[in-house]
């Protein structure tokens, strides 16, 4: 059954068919409805491909993602491609891996596929490698990052206050009289970067100097710049996230015993490190108090229940879809937007 043979049948213009299908006015409600009623009978499905080759649009949306496996990033993915979906767009989901080549890779897959438009879900993704590909693949069509931006004209960023957030979760230990802190970041991305300036900007308010403060990422350290050779290294599943917050806070626990507070960068660390802790027999959080990143599910499962940041992941990846969809129908949004945090305040501070 073809678009020619419903309008024989409903006794109108093929034209009439095709407007009913993609929803345009100025048709009568009676003719509308008997030509829906002939396509719901005969189970008309559009052929997508050939209106494609028309119309010049793929009605696709590309969806990238480093690690799919990290819970935070596929809710996000599930929020945008409910959006996308209710507007009759079709997600293609990549995930890239942490490799910059990969990434530049998976940019151009989007623009061999011919997307109509693409969403980045994470700052990791938010590189100059990406930026590159997205100008030579990507350059005539909306793009949109989730928690991340790039300077290009085509570029969408939705970014969340983070450094905010820290920042305010370093004044709330604080005025638990918990003045001693070390912050611990999983990643050499630029969220983390972020987290870890407003840490450093709320242990200056405190009148720490820069040089003494407690920064450690993975097990490497205090200190390890972000450029250091080896900074890319492979993805880790859940399990092995967990116990790299548990040797970060028993290394901590070396090399300051006298610690009072440990920030996280990520719940999952966070979780780790509150195991380390009990384990040890440290008390959370009247001895050490604990605070991750993120509002995910392993902070209700941590004891005692974890103090995180919610940096507002469904209202980002909302908004992102928002800006996408605005962009492909020729509406104007700001290249940049900033939503705040909250700190959801449990028992481990």
């Amino acid at each position: 059954m073809t678009i020619y043979d419903i309008a024989k049948e409903a006794g109108v213009a093929a034209s009439t068919v095709s407007r009913v299908i993609n929803n345009k006015p100025g048709i009568r409600e009676e003719t509308r409805k008997r030509v829906r009623d002939l396509l719901e009978k005969y189970h008309y499905t559009p052929n997508e491909a050939a209106r494609g080759l028309v119309t010049q649009s793929s009605r696709s949306i590309g969806i990238l993602i480093e690690d799919i496996r990290v819970s935070h990033h596929t809710e996000s993915a599930y929020v945008i491609e409910q959006a996308m979906t209710a507007r009759g767009y079709c997600c293609i989901t990549l995930s890239t891996g942490p490799e910059e080549q990969k990434k530049r890779e998976y940019v151009r897959i989007l623009g061999q596929r011919r997307v109509d438009g693409a969403i980045l879900i994470g700052s990791m993704l938010a590189t100059e490698a990406v930026k590159e590909s997205i100008e030579k693949h990507l350059k005539e069509i909306p793009v949109a990052i989730v928690n991340g931006a790039l300077d290009l004209p085509n570029v969408y960023g939705v970014l969340t206050d983070e450094a905010g957030g820290i920042r305010s979760g370093v004044r709330l230990m604080a005025g638990k009289g918990k003045r001693k802190l070390a912050f611990i970041r999983d990643s050499c991305s630029p969220s983390n970067l972020e987290k870890e300036n407003g840490f450093i900007a709320g242990m200056l308010e405190l009148g720490r100097k820069r040089e003494d403060l407690w920064i450690y990422r993975e097990t490497d350290g205090p200190g390890r710049a972000c450029g250091d050779k080896g900074a890319v290294k492979p993805l880790r599943t859940t399990r092995e996230s967990l116990r790299e917050g548990y040797h970060m806070a028993l290394k901590i626990l070396e090399d300051h015993p006298d610690v009072e507070g440990m920030i996280f960068s990520i719940d999952l660390l966070a979780a780790g490190g509150i195991q380390a802790l009990t384990e040890r027999g440290v008390k959370v959080p009247g001895q050490v108090a604990v605070m991750g990143v993120d509002n995910t599910i392993y902070g209700e499962l941590c004891s005692p229940r974890l103090t995180t940041l919610d940096n507002k992941l469904e209202q980002v990846s909302a908004a992102a879809s928002r800006i996408l969809l605005d962009a492909l129908e020729g509406k104007e949004n700001p290249q940049k937007m900033m939503l705040f945090t909250d700190i959801i305040e449990r028992e481990s501070t």
